[in-house]
């Protein structure tokens, strides 16, 4: 894997870790989920992120590991070193720990997306929070199919539905807000512009810790205040795991996206998608 900067070559150390989509993150998981004797797994990789004993025994319940640790050390370092880790610095963790398999295997993969990471954030395509682009002529704001409206606790989920509606036949453009806005704005503001004038439609997780989100919550109601009908034109609450607290009242009368339901699962998907479309 070249790590230079010249033509052709990709820095690692200047491409945060969000960069990796959904496939590349879950085919590193099939590296290192397996319980082996032979070769370093996520474990040992949670060691060196300094996870404690305390919080990798807590990643055991996970139903995936791997990608339960890129998520958390994804949020320790921006909420400790108030950065995001970069795709560099788990190539040297993964060396470090002699995966070189990995490296070799996906090594192509991750410099792809690393190179669709920099290219879009290039100046090829105008920055989400930029709110005076468009207003005086020129470049047009970038638009959205779906805001799609999580807690960080369901990012897993937020990464297979990137995976299932953009990188398919769907073809459709999400919006992501710890993928596609960058820092450096005020969260209310922007998240307010793209619900309502930059995105077509949105997306609302519900699960347990949804309802725990005050950003959740806020992005939910400004939705439903955006005059009659919006509510119906808008949003589309997804259930994609089991609930033990009730679901929020303010959605009851929307028809629910069930991912929970065996029968309508193997369609589930393509439902999405229709209704994204629609």
């Amino acid at each position: 894997m070249a790590c230079g900067s010249s033509s052709g070559e990709v820095d690692f150390s200047s491409v945060p870790l969000v960069a990796l989509n959904f496939n590349t993150r879950h085919k590193l998981s099939l590296y290192l989920n397996p319980d082996t004797v032979v070769a370093a797994g996520w474990i040992l990789l949670a060691e060196e992120m300094d996870f404690t004993y305390l919080e990798i025994k807590n990643f055991e319940n996970a139903r995936n590991p791997t990608l339960a640790v890129l998520e958390e050390w994804e949020k320790k370092c921006s909420q400790e070193l108030g950065g995001q880790p970069t795709v560099g610095r788990l190539l040297e963790l993964l060396k470090k720990i002699e995966r070189h398999d990995i490296l070799t295997d996906l090594g192509p993969l991750i410099e792809s997306d690393c190179k669709k990471y920099l290219k879009k954030w290039s100046g090829l395509q105008s920055p989400v929070q930029d709110n005076t682009v468009g207003s005086s002529g020129g470049h047009v704001p970038e638009s959205f199919d779906a805001f799609i409206c999580y807690c960080s606790k369901d990012i897993e989920f937020v990464q297979e539905m990137i995976s299932r509606l953009e990188q398919t036949e769907h073809r459709l453009k999400l919006c992501v807000f710890d993928r596609d806005v960058l820092p450096g704005t005020c969260l209310w503001t922007i998240t307010s512009e793209l619900i309502e004038k930059r995105c077509r439609k949105m997306v609302v997780i519900i699960s347990d810790d949804y309802l725990d989100s005050s950003e959740c919550d806020f992005q939910t109601k400004f939705a439903l205040s955006l005059g009659p009908g919006a509510r119906e034109r808008r949003l589309i609450p997804v259930k994609y795991k089991p609930m033990k607290r009730p679901f929020p009242n303010i959605l009851r009368f929307i028809t629910v996206c069930d991912y929970t339901n065996p029968h309508i699962q193997a369609w589930f998907w393509d439902r999405l998608a229709k209704a994204l479309m629609k």
